[in-house]
């Protein structure tokens, strides 16, 4: 089987979301189960492709609306990744020092035709076509319904919604930048009035997937406007819970920590990365510490914790860290809390990876009282790491922490609220104060396995339902 991943990230090479992890993890291990699996994406400018070489695979140039443009399928000269990875080159479109852009209209369609048309070369065709997301949800409306494509409308397409609050919408007068299609299937585009990539996917994939059962379930009530139509589409719709790279995020051999462990030596090895974070952002050790690693947004409950810390933090319990950055208000008022409570709390606004993987190791609980969460990587990174989560039991957060009081391992909340986060954190000040307790559950959590195995098997057997189709 031959499978091509579709996506406008893929760690380490892009990475701003849960998106980038997936499609960096799941080619890798559906190729250890047989699958012969590949990602294209964007070639963008960024640290990656300036540290490494490249090499044209195939050269050509394409239409959008009224304008050309050259471009060039890449590939890495010298293979650095678990995957075969190949890029699309649109110098003017493309190459760019961020990933996403206040109009990415142009952008993407360009890079989904750019796929497209370079698919249609190919001797060997691909078994299946694996879109994440609406950077490439036009995709399977035009290998149903462009004219140039129509050889590959038997080809199964799948898409996979990470997160339907993003939907790629853009106005009529720019439909012309797709390859000819029969007008009169223009409704399948269009949503509420304007041109919807996401829905267009919807409509027109083989299957839909989401990132956990639980968060297909939930946007039949909540898809920021796509309800009705998911719920119309629902005997193609499946959830598979996304997994983690258990080779990535290992604290038994990740160089990014202080000191690597085991679950036979988690007491001491997490105590030692937990000292390194106090002794680096002013921290007593003996306190419980609580971490939030993440976009400062709405979606993510980012608000709602200012308040929450000012009042959990009064009582000199707990040490609070952050780790993110987003709204600029809620950047703002979660740095104005440093002053106030020195000693206990401070944050670093902006992302550095090797300090999200120190925190994991060195947090003893991390929050997530996220509104919206697909399936939530974070808490599973936790998890690994023997981190207790703190979450709102919402989506793949639901499907994946079992709250401690009905024999689980973590501590979840209902509602999306200040008095909902500021209990759950008042409730694991006290369990940590268990000591024999919380050291029990915290070398349990970490034989959790939520690794891709189960998932990418899932995967292959939905691609293998379709061909037998």
């Amino acid at each position: 089987m031959n499978v091509i991943h579709v996506s406008a990230e893929c760690y380490p090479i892009a990475k701003v979301g849960g998106l980038g992890d997936v499609v960096g993890s799941l080619p890798k291990y559906q190729q250890q189960a047989g699958v012969s699996a590949k990602v294209v994406m964007p070639f963008y400018d960024n640290k990656f492709t300036a540290s490494h070489k490249f090499e044209s695979v195939y050269e050509s140039e394409l239409v959008l609306g009224e304008d050309n443009f050259s471009y060039r399928i890449l590939k890495l000269k010298k293979e650095v990744l678990d995957i075969e990875v190949l890029f699309v080159d649109i110098p003017e479109l493309l190459f760019k020092d961020y990933v996403y852009s206040a109009d990415d209209t142009a952008r993407f369609v360009a890079f989904q035709i750019a796929v497209m048309d370079w698919i249609l070369t190919l001797k060997t065709k691909p078994s299946i076509i694996h879109c994440h997301d609406h950077h490439t949800g036009l995709i399977p409306f035009m290998a149903q319904e462009c004219f140039k494509y129509e050889s590959l409308n038997k080809t199964p397409v799948i898409l996979t919604i990470h997160n339907a609050q993003y939907q790629g919408w853009f106005a009529h007068d720019k439909v012309h930048y797709l390859p000819a299609f029969d007008i009169s299937n223009i409704g399948l585009l269009d949503w509420d009035g304007v041109i919807n990539p996401l829905a267009a996917g919807i409509k027109c994939a083989w299957r839909v997937t989401t990132v956990s059962p639980s968060y297909m379930e939930e946007l039949q009530q909540a898809a920021n406007g796509l309800e009705s139509l998911l719920s119309h589409e629902n005997q193609k719709c499946v959830g598979i819970l996304n997994g983690i790279d258990a080779d990535v995020w290992n604290p038994e051999t990740d160089e990014f920590i202080a000191k690597n462990y085991s679950a036979k030596n988690i007491q001491t090895g997490k105590a030692a990365n937990k000292k390194w974070l106090c002794k680096e952002f002013g921290f007593s050790a003996s306190k419980p510490l609580f971490a939030f690693i993440g976009r400062l947004v709405f979606e993510k409950g980012a608000d709602l914790l200012p308040q929450v810390f000012d009042e959990i933090l009064s009582k000199k319990e707990c040490n609070i860290l952050v780790l993110g950055s987003g709204n600029p208000e809620v950047e703002e008022s979660l740095k104005t809390l440093k002053k106030k409570h020195k000693g206990v709390y401070n944050t670093f606004i902006g992302y550095d990876e090797k300090l999200s993987h120190l925190i994991y190791a060195g947090a003893d609980f991390l929050l997530m009282p996220s509104r919206v969460e697909p399936c939530g990587l974070n808490q599973l990174y936790s998890l690994r790491y023997g981190t207790i989560p703190v979450v709102r039991s919402i989506g793949g957060l639901k499907d994946t922490v079992i709250n401690i009081e009905d024999g689980g391992f973590g501590f979840s909340h209902e509602d999306a609220s200040e008095d909902d986060i500021l209990q759950s954190l008042k409730r694991a000040i006290a369990f940590y104060n268990d000591k024999p307790a919380f050291k029990k559950t915290r070398k349990h959590i970490t034989g959790i396995d939520h690794s891709w195995n189960v998932s990418a098997q899932q995967y292959i057997d939905l691609y293998n339902s379709l061909k037998s189709d």
